[in-house]
């Protein structure tokens, strides 16, 4: 009975029971969902969601009720950079690049010091940042589309790439394999851990706690980053709201992942589960004409239940 109780409180387990169960659902309503290249178009969007929730899963391992809600802002301005740097022209991909690189890490940045440096709440934080990332999309482009995605870019995202899959999954798997090894086989994500678990006791022992902090929010923000220039060439231009999307899913993927707000415990295979999770679910919500206020509440009501089962953990901090 024990062992049949961990297996059933295994988030990643239930993930991929919830995936099977609702592409059988998805493929009942509508004839095909479930078809090779449906299934292949539903995890280039969930890679772009994983690579956003990679960086937010960084922040939430690292404990203090660490939430980056900037992410959408940063996901729209990178991708708006993206476009404008490279225009339309291969040549230009590696500016890019560095371009969303520097934008991601600048912000991320900002929101490190933020919380560290002047105590402000990561949520307070976050939102104030979003904020000033939203005025300056406004300000920038007017809500006009703005730049052109490569050829390139996009047939990297959208086309095959090796195997039959496009070259942005593959972006996903690296992505995947970087943070388990950074978080299992590194110092720096011991260091992660036991900030999330006791940052008081991990101070004592000689951890960096604040130069942790800021880099957590600055890899949160080249994340984010790297998915704008992705979102950038699977649609081909970009516009100034193209990243609020992301927010409230990347959290949802990260707490479905099994990783608590509470930080401490957790990884990232959990999570790219989530995102696949989610990306099923919105296209099921699509499929029966649930309109994006309904979509957001779907997600909302679902974030709420998964706190109320496995979301906070204080009790594990006390």
């Amino acid at each position: 009975m024990n062992r049949l109780t961990g297996i059933t409180a295994n988030p990643l387990l239930i993930a991929l029971v919830l995936i099977a169960a609702l592409l059988f659902l998805g493929d009942a309503l509508s004839p095909g969902f479930a078809s090779g290249s449906q299934i292949l178009r539903l995890l280039i969007v969930a890679a772009l969601l994983g690579i956003v929730a990679a960086g937010q899963n960084l922040v939430i391992l690292g404990g203090r009720e660490g939430i980056d809600l900037s992410v959408g802002g940063v996901v729209s301005l990178s991708a708006i950079v993206a476009g404008n740097v490279m225009n339309g022209m291969d040549g230009g991909i590696p500016l890019a690049i560095l371009a969303c690189v520097a934008t991601g890490a600048l912000f991320g940045l900002f929101n490190g010091l933020g919380v560290t440096l002047l105590r402000i709440p990561p949520l307070v934080m976050t939102l104030g940042m979003l904020g000033v990332l939203q005025g300056l999309l406004v300000v920038i482009r007017q809500g006009i589309p703005s730049g052109r995605a490569a050829p390139a870019l996009s047939e990297f995202v959208t086309r095959p790439f090796l195997f039959g899959l496009p070259g942005i999954i593959w972006l996903w798997i690296g992505v995947g394999l970087l943070m388990a090894f950074i978080l299992h086989r590194t110092v720096f994500g011991q260091r992660v851990y036991a900030i999330g678990s006791n940052e008081r006791a991990a101070f004592m022992a000689g951890v960096p706690v604040r130069r942790m902090r800021i880099a957590l929010f600055m890899l949160s923000g080249v994340f984010a980053a790297i998915a704008g220039l992705c979102l950038l060439g699977y649609s081909g231009s970009s516009f100034a709201n193209v990243g609020e999307q992301y927010m409230l899913p990347s959290i949802i993927a990260v707490v479905f992942g099994g990783t608590p707000l509470s930080g401490g415990k957790g990884g990232y295979t959990g999570t790219m589960a989530g995102a696949v999770l989610l990306v099923v679910l919105q296209s099921i919500l699509t499929t029966i004409n649930i309109d994006e206020s309904g979509r957001q509440m779907v997600f909302g009501a679902t974030l709420l239940v998964l706190m109320l089962f496995y979301g906070r953990g204080r009790g594990l901090r006390a």
